[in-house]
């Protein structure tokens, strides 16, 4: 059967899926092997439960005339998603880099979605699989597609542009993330700035943050549309950021007071302002979209549990957004301060000496107590007033329970495998 053969059956039907677990009736289900399973064996379980197709690349599993037999299911999908992205002709926005991609990317959809019927990424499928998800939940009624792309090593972005095909492109930043799978920060710049290759190579645009000297450079032979603070000939010229605690930013002659903290998420508004401009939303709509936005899921949530504030940012962590959520914390105006933060994960061979710069840069600037959860923070332990160290969350549970904090502005940030939200428990 071709592709064009499966798409048409595709079209069929209501929603793709790949788990047997959120089938819907009308579904069109893909097995994928996994690392721990073989969705082939779950073919006929999801045709009991409703759906209209199932694509198996196992012909052990052929169930009747509704299964679809492939070689590979998993390319399979990457060509139906690339097949359907072409049948739907519509502009898709492409998003990628170390820090901020899922804020970003919610912004530019509750901004765009002001005058166009837009779909983004749902949470953050954003890689091999779920690029393809995205683009096949498109429908013919969307009119921009926004296509959140994740990377830990290179030629990745380069194989996701080559399936989502898109007419414009983000980069948030070039951090120290994934440096395990990328072999360093220069990795990093290389594997994300595949995205600025497949946009030149293609002729297509890409939005730029003049003040990111990498950005910046990376992109001066490339068809750009510009945002930024110190150079006035920017499309969008940044007047003002002020983040204490919530980001504030004056631009295209309006105001807008975000629910976002941290001067980090100043990019990721800009951003979204620049869009948006870009795809003709009125300033007053801009405003009033970025000023609904409320942050969920762990990512820079404001909270209020008994008399203290908490910042919770512990959705993910690495080096770059560490410091930079640490700088801000330290900067803000408030007094009675604590900061609880979790190992930083896939750094390699630069693990140690990243985990001990964030140590020694607490040890010099702060003056408030800063806990420190997690093997690789408690490796670089070193004695202090105001430095704390426990090896596991347990260890630190015990501890901070016994604290009876009160009128505290907390900072809580990690990687997503220290689950440092359990914190809220224990205050």
């Amino acid at each position: 059967m071709t592709i064009q053969q499966i798409h048409d059956l595709f079209l069929k039907c209501s929603q793709i899926s790949i788990d047997t677990r959120k089938i819907e009736p009308n579904s069109f289900f893909v097995a994928i092997k996994g690392e721990r399973f073989d969705a082939n064996t779950f073919a006929k379980e999801a045709l009991e439960k409703g759906a209209a197709y199932v694509m198996i690349d196992n012909e052990n599993f052929y169930v009747d005339h509704r299964t679809i037999l492939v070689q590979d299911s998993l390319k399979s999908l990457q060509e139906l998603a690339q097949y359907h992205r072409n049948f739907l002709k519509l502009p898709i926005i492409a998003l990628t880099g170390s820090n901020g991609k899922t804020t970003t990317k919610e912004l530019i959809k509750v901004v765009l979605s002001k005058k166009f019927k837009t779909l983004a990424t749902v949470g953050n499928l954003n890689n091999h699989i779920g690029v393809p998800l995205t683009l096949l939940s498109f429908t013919k009624d969307t009119e921009i597609g926004i296509v959140e792309m994740g990377a830990n090593h290179q030629k990745e972005i380069e194989f996701l542009c080559e399936i989502a095909q898109p007419d414009f492109g983000f980069v948030t930043n070039f951090g120290k993330a994934h440096l395990e799978g990328f072999g360093g920060v220069e990795g990093v710049i290389k594997g994300k700035s595949e995205m600025y290759v497949y946009l030149k190579s293609n002729d297509k645009l890409v939005f730029v943050n003049l003040d990111d000297e990498i950005q910046n450079s990376k992109t001066i032979d490339v068809k750009r549309y510009t945002f930024g603070q110190i150079d006035k000939s920017a499309d969008v010229f940044i007047e003002s950021i002020v983040a204490n605690p919530f980001v504030k930013i004056k631009a295209l002659g309006v105001e807008i007071v975000s629910h976002l903290i941290g001067l980090y998420n100043a990019n990721n508004i800009s951003a979204a302002i620049t869009i948006g401009h870009y795809f003709g939303v009125n300033p007053t709509e801009i405003k009033g979209a970025i000023e609904s936005y409320i942050p969920e899921n762990n990512r820079s949530q404001l909270l209020t549990k008994g008399t203290n504030e908490i910042i919770l940012d512990a959705y993910n962590a690495n080096p770059s957004s560490m410091k930079v959520a640490l700088e801000n914390f330290i900067q803000l105006d408030k007094s009675n301060k604590t900061i609880v933060i979790g190992d930083m994960y896939e750094l390699g061979n630069e693990s140690h000496t990243e985990h001990k710069f964030i140590i020694d840069f607490l040890d010099k600037v702060a003056s408030f107590d800063c806990h420190f959860v997690g093997k690789d923070f408690f490796a670089n332990a070193k004695d202090s007033h105001f430095l704390h160290f426990y090896p596991t969350f347990e260890d630190f549970a015990k501890h901070i329970s016994s604290l009876k904090l009160d009128q505290q502005i907390i900072l809580i940030k990690g990687s997503r495998g220290m689950a440092l939200e359990r914190t809220l428990d224990y205050i």
